[in-house]
């Protein structure tokens, strides 16, 4: 692949998105460089991978790349960004760089406003307990791989669609899944209108032999479906989802629901993260994994090995009967404390910046 193309530079490397492309990139035989304003876990990761990182941005860390990748943090006047023009390299999104390595394989992206991070996690995993080996590129750190990518023999790739810059247009998956579609990322897009419009444009992309698995539940997904082109699964508690999700229930940090499609009961499913949404999430895994041919119960086995992601509801520890929660999702945070909390439970909202606003706007949905 990538002809001639030994050697690949990334401009703002140890980012969730970025680091998981490069390491992708490592176990695939290229020579990556890169360069970021601060080691992290991630940076440290890729050293040891091999990976040449410059700590702050110079122009001469471009050094003999054939290819420099940027993120979307990176303004075209880094210096790097004006060497690797200089020089005249391809200088191309993060986005671009995924879109490459998606055409290897029969790929899934997985979009929306929320969830995205957590729904890629649990079909990797179903799909990687089913022992279909796939590739998988997430933003954030899964527990059975120890890392946010993998380099899997199978056939399928499973990586997030990034809508907040309109990225996710570079992609050309087979299969989709949105999660939900929420008016957000207004430094980007003019109106929610503007939003929709570009959801149909990804989810038109798709070839006719593909198939869109989209939340039924959500309001604006809705609105688009009959914009729609390609083939359309639904998923969701509405009565009207091919696959459907009843009786949840909640207990401690695991949920259940009972799982069915096209009205037929499937079975009970339990899944070892907490709130509806998570089980929205785990039902979006499972029906993808079934279209793609793994059955229900080898799915619902692949689902049980999913211990989440970190920074996503992560349990850090427990003492004294007080548990330490550590979520990077502020919006998620309402329905997990929800189906957790009982009367009279203490939350001590914990964070930088504005925390104390977020505080009170959590408290206020707690009411």
């Amino acid at each position: 692949m990538f002809k001639g193309i030994k050697k690949i530079h990334f401009i703002g490397i140890g980012g969730i998105g970025m680091s998981g492309i490069a390491e992708l990139l490592i176990n695939l035989g290229f020579t990556v460089s890169g360069s970021d304003v601060a080691e992290n876990d991630n940076v440290k990761r890729l050293k040891q991978l091999g990976a040449e990182i410059a700590i702050g941005h110079r122009a001469e860390n471009v050094g003999d790349a054939q290819v420099a990748v940027y993120s979307s943090a990176v303004r075209k006047t880094n210096p790097e960004c004006v060497q690797a023009k200089e020089k005249g390299l391809p200088l191309i999104p993060r986005a671009e760089m995924l879109a490459e390595l998606m055409r290897m394989k029969h790929s899934i992206a997985v979009a929306g406003t929320h969830g995205k991070t957590t729904t890629t996690s649990m079909l990797a995993t179903i799909l990687t307990e089913a022992g279909l080996d796939p590739t998988a590129v997430i933003g954030g750190k899964l527990d059975i791989f120890q890392s946010n990518a993998k380099l899997g023999d199978g056939e399928l790739l499973v990586a997030e669609a990034d809508e907040s810059d309109r990225s996710f247009l570079k992609l050309a998956p087979i299969f989709a899944i949105v999660t939900n579609i929420e008016e957000e990322h207004m430094d980007c897009y003019h109106d929610l209108e503007d939003i929709r419009e570009t959801f149909v444009t990804f989810l038109n992309k798709i070839p006719f032999w593909g198939f869109n698995m989209v939340c039924l539940d959500d309001p604006n997904v809705q609105h688009i479906l009959p914009q729609l082109e390609r083939r359309v699964i639904t998923y969701g508690t509405h009565t009207q989802a091919f696959y459907r999700l009843t009786e949840p229930s909640f207990e401690g940090f695991s949920s259940s629901f009972t799982m069915h499609r096209n009205g037929d009961s499937l079975g009970r499913v339990t899944i070892n993260v907490p709130g509806p949404h998570n089980c929205l999430n785990a039902l979006a895994a499972l029906a993808t994994a079934m279209e793609l041919g793994v059955g229900f119960e080898a799915a619902r086995a692949g689902l049980s090995a999913f211990k989440g992601v970190q920074r996503r509801a992560q349990v850090r520890g427990e003492a004294a009967g007080i548990v330490v929660m550590d979520d990077a999702n502020k919006e998620d945070l309402p329905e997990i404390l929800k189906a957790d909390c009982k009367a009279g439970d203490i939350v001590l909202f914990l964070g930088a910046g504005d925390a104390w606003r977020q505080g009170l706007k959590l408290l206020e949905l707690l009411k």
